[in-house]
């Protein structure tokens, strides 16, 4: 039986994976948040998995606010790269699987094809260089290590873009949403059903991969709104704006749609399309 650790646990992904977890009574699933395990304390770490023989880490643990990172600094790179070192040097020197969720902001998205693993990360943010410098210590540590890049994650947990929408549409009679930013939902209960796969497949032998994962297709942030709002029946006006009409702190890809070729061919994972998965999602919520 493979003793599972996943941190980060009360997020989204977090929260997707223990749901599912009860399908797979075959694993004995540990779940942890900084109140549990502080990642930045490496001596911490390092008797946790002492103390519970951990196989496998899913590690669902990020500083995700994308503009307060430009000026959190500091606690951006603590959380997203040295943490994420600690967790890697503890799980190489005890031969466990570490599975790490990255981001589709690793790239700038100044072209337009879909990412592969083998494209060069340039990331325009503070919070994509926090993750892309927290794949690298990953990288240099373990040889025991697959990381995730995924993109515009949302669940029934949390807050997401998908649970604002609704709540903004109830709100107001009008809103103004980016559609010069192009991408790909992913609903974090299939990314949760992707990992488990992976480790039901995993041989307990030396692994250093890469993979993207996000939902099939690709929809600008107006579109997702728009279809939002039509699945729930909300009678508010979605308006398509630029991005230069709604000012962030921190630059977002124009384009971030992640090639999944590489995760179906190694994994033989089906991916579902973002729109069926979004009516599964708002279904759950009714």
């Amino acid at each position: 039986m493979y003793n599972i650790l996943v941190t980060g646990s009360n997020g989204q992904l977090g929260s997707e994976i223990r749901e599912l977890s009860e399908h797979f009574l075959q694993y004995n699933f540990i779940f942890t948040d900084l109140k549990e395990l502080d990642l930045a304390d490496s001596n911490a770490v390092e008797f946790f998995f002492e103390g519970n023989e951990i196989d496998v880490c899913i590690n669902c643990a990020a500083y995700t606010a994308v503009d307060n990172a430009e000026d959190d600094r500091e606690l951006a790179m603590l959380v997203n790269c040295t943490a994420v070192e600690n967790l890697a040097r503890v799980c190489a020197k005890n031969s466990s699987l570490l599975i790490h969720v990255s981001t589709d902001y690793v790239f700038n998205g100044h072209h337009f094809k879909p990412y592969e693993e083998t494209d060069t990360p340039s990331p325009d943010s503070f919070y994509g260089l926090t993750k892309l410098n927290g794949e690298e210590a990953i990288f240099r540590v373990s040889n025991r290590a697959i990381i995730i890049r995924t993109s515009w994650l949302y669940s029934t947990y949390g807050n997401n873009f998908v649970s604002t929408m609704i709540r903004l549409g109830k709100e107001r009679d009008n809103l103004g949403v980016v559609a010069d930013q192009v991408g790909t939902p992913t609903y974090a209960a299939d990314l949760a059903a992707a990992i488990i796969e992976i480790i039901q497949k995993y041989d307990n032998g030396e692994v250093k991969q890469i993979y993207h994962y996000s939902n099939e297709g690709a929809i600008s942030w107006y579109d997702f709104a728009k279809a939002i709002m039509n699945e729930c029946d909300i009678e508010c006006n979605v308006n398509a704006i630029e991005s230069k009409d709604f000012p962030a702190k921190a630059p977002r890809p124009f384009y971030s749609v992640l090639s999944k070729s590489k995760i179906k061919n190694d994994y033989k994972i089906d991916v579902p399309y973002w729109f069926d998965s979004l009516k599964v999602m708002i279904n759950k919520l009714s």
